[in-house]
């Protein structure tokens, strides 16, 4: 194989040094605001006409921290930084290119234009889910969440005059249908019993759950609920609670696992902790030939290795588009994302690997099996010239794998440093 080895070419590749954003929540503003202060040029994509995304909607944090506030001081450094451009109300069209030069067309309205920039950061975020059951939508004593929070940032007097109040959780996560557990929900559940309290200490709180993971530090925040009077009881998957209208009230009836009786509870508010469900937006996974999982989040290269980064170099993520997180670890992972791009945009050029794919244009039959096969698009049909119709393999995008050189039914695709003729030369020698 040495005997018949030759010099490997590198790529090398200009970075342009501008970043874009996908997605104006928290993660994307910090993402945006975290580029710009080491110097970067930033292109902040919202395709909604506000900045914020959920937490627009979050009353406060499991530390106490004011969210409205914290979140309207974010999005003022944003807005009047002069390193970010922020396009509201605006879609991504299309992408073409490779890490350092990507080329994406935005829309606004009818109006579509072209941006050049050398990495993108996602943080699409996710949406939370509208329940079907419990009642949900059909009275509306019956909240979300986050409709809970949105009366406390309110104010709602409403709440004073509460005199039972009952919590359910795990409405729409960890069932067949969506296994997956949302994380932020019983954390949010506790603090937001807690703020009921504050409101009107005699009032009557008890969370209905599966199971709590009211996980690190946040126990503690558990350990006050439960000081403070709040009743937690168990059910399983299979004995949820059964709410109905009653004549003064919500009656929730549901089975104590320690007395083994039903019991029956009368309520003048109930919350429902529904998952955090993923945008599963499929067009813009096709534009930056990026994975998700069956959930619909999208997929790291590595949850060691590489938790903010995808496998195609110059693209990154951060926040609810990745898994459901609570907000602190939405910022730590922008704030990491944007770390590892700065990696990339701090240089001026990249060498790419010589140990790509190439195509012998003589013997390709213009299958397009190829194409079909690799997970990175690096091959395609050269449009013009005598040659238009053969595949040719763009090095910037290939990884080496190989997975269309084992495809290629014509023998015409040959990975650099192992050719067909080296790997025969060592079979041969065995």
């Amino acid at each position: 194989k040495v005997a018949l080895m030759e010099s490997l070419r590198e790529t090398a590749l200009e970075i342009n040094q501008k970043a874009l954003v996908l997605g104006g929540g928290v993660s994307g503003l910090v993402s945006a605001k975290t580029l710009s202060e080491q110097g970067y040029q930033v292109c902040l994509v919202e395709r909604k006409p506000t900045l914020g995304g959920q937490a627009q909607n979050l009353f406060r944090t499991w530390k106490g921290e004011d969210v409205q506030k914290e979140l309207a001081g974010l999005i003022t450094a944003v807005e009047n930084d002069n390193n970010i451009e922020v396009r509201l109300g605006t879609e991504l069209a299309n992408v073409d290119g490779f890490v350092g030069s990507f080329s994406s067309t935005l829309k606004f309205e009818d109006k579509e234009s072209n941006l050049e920039h050398g990495i993108a950061v996602l943080a699409t975020g996710a949406s939370e889910f509208k329940p079907t059951e419990y009642l949900y939508g059909n009275d509306p004593r019956v909240y979300t969440h986050l409709e809970l929070d949105r009366k406390f940032i309110d104010e709602d007097p409403s709440l004073k005059d509460v005199k039972t109040a009952v919590f359910i959780q795990c409405v729409g996560s960890r069932e067949p249908e969506r296994p997956y557990c949302s994380r932020v929900c019983c954390t949010h559940s506790v603090e937001s019993a807690l703020r009921l309290k504050e409101i009107n200490p005699d009032m009557n709180v008890y969370i209905l759950y599966r199971d709590i993971r009211t996980y690190g530090e946040r126990e503690y925040l558990y350990k006050k609920a439960r000081g403070a009077g709040i009743v937690f009881v168990r059910f399983s998957l299979d004995q949820k609670p059964q709410v109905s209208a009653g004549e003064n009230g919500l009656n929730i009836q549901f089975l104590d696992h320690v007395l083994r009786h039903p019991i029956t509870l009368q309520a003048d508010l109930v919350t429902l902790a529904s998952a955090i469900i993923p945008e599963r937006d499929e067009k813009l996974a096709q534009f930056f030939k990026v994975p998700m999982n069956e959930d619909g989040f999208f997929v790291e290269a590595h949850a060691k290795l590489g938790p903010s980064e995808f496998a195609i170099d110059g693209l990154f993520l951060c926040g609810l588009a990745h898994y459901p997180k609570p907000m602190d670890e939405s910022v730590a992972q922008a704030q990491a994302a944007s770390s590892r791009a700065i990696t990339l945009l701090a240089r001026e050029t990249i060498s790419m690997s010589g140990m790509v794919a190439a195509v012998d244009t003589r013997t390709c039959s213009s299958c397009g099996v190829c194409m079909d096969v690799c997970p990175y698009k690096a091959p395609s049909f050269i449009s013009q010239g005598p040659l238009a119709g053969k595949a040719e393999v763009n090095p910037a995008l290939c990884k080496g794998c190989g997975l269309c050189i084992t495809s290629c039914r014509s023998g015409a695709i040959n990975l650099s440093g192992f050719e067909t003729g080296q790997i025969m030369a060592m079979i041969n020698e065995s």
